[in-house]
């Protein structure tokens, strides 16, 4: 599904599912140099159980056109912009690590606009090594065997995501690759590393945050390690954590567990 955003075309991937106004609609948000394909099972779960699901490319990635984000704040904007194009009046917000924080800010900004705020595999602030943010911008093919390194646990067990035989590691590099090619004019991937780590408006925007909010952190997270996440739980008027056996690629090392806390969460009180 391709929706136009302050004038440029924006990518939701709907779960296989049309877009029902009367339906609660759940948004989900990617990190630095991945796309909407990293939800794949809970998307496509929650569009085949009563929810519209726009699981995004953010600007300039992937499938979507526009100025990559150069910060939280702008992508924030292009969220808000989706829901105002959708005439979505309320929508629940599930981000990981980047995505994480841009899901943060918007429930921040539009606080009447966001019924619950999911946070996977989040920190703040987020720091990116300064060794990590020159490799993303000079040596972006040592970049990303770095971060996959970082990313995943030793013990990440099969089956993964897409079943028996999928290679976690070869399979995340192959999309960062793939995400990094698809826009030839920026580096998405050193862009998305400085966003992170500039970012300093995280404890400001969840004591402005009015909804729930579902803290889902990896115990093995080299990236975001539950620790660095504490400052925010803190300040969750009602939050929740769930902690997996996975590292900071969640959402295939452990896919059932991220879906069965969405789950519980996003069920109707």
């Amino acid at each position: 599904m391709i929706i136009d955003v302050h004038g440029a075309p924006l990518y939701a991937y709907t779960g296989g599912k049309p877009f029902h106004p009367a339906q609660p609609t759940v948004v989900f948000v990617h990190g630095v140099l991945n796309d909407h394909s990293v939800w794949i099972l809970q998307s496509r779960y929650l569009a085949h159980h009563g929810w519209n699901v726009l699981a995004i490319d953010l600007a300039g990635h992937g499938k979507s056109g526009g100025e990559a984000p150069a910060s939280v704040q702008d992508a924030s904007r292009a969220v808000l912009g989706l829901l105002d194009a959708l005439k979505i009046e309320k929508a629940a917000l599930v981000g990981h690590s980047f995505g994480s924080l841009i899901a943060l800010q918007t429930a921040a900004d539009a606080p009447e606009r966001v019924s619950h705020l999911a946070m996977v595999g989040t920190a703040y602030p987020m720091k990116v090594s300064p060794a990590l943010l020159d490799a993303s911008l000079n040596q972006p093919m040592k970049a990303i065997d770095m971060v996959n390194v970082f990313s995943h646990s030793t013990l990440a067990p099969p089956p993964s995501a897409l079943g028996p035989g999928t290679w976690l590691l070869g399979g995340s590099r192959a999309l960062m690759r793939r995400v990094l090619a698809s826009n030839p004019r920026v580096n998405v991937f050193h862009r998305g590393f400085v966003a992170c780590d500039g970012y300093d408006q995280g404890e400001q925007a969840m004591d402005r945050v009015q909804c729930p909010t579902l803290f889902v952190l990896g115990r093995l997270d080299q990236m975001t390690p539950p620790k660095a996440a504490q400052s925010l739980v803190r300040r969750a008027r009602q939050g929740q954590v769930v902690e997996l056996a996975a590292g900071h690629s969640l959402m295939t090392e452990d896919p059932d567990g991220v879906l069965h806390a969405l789950q519980r969460f996003l069920r109707p009180a």
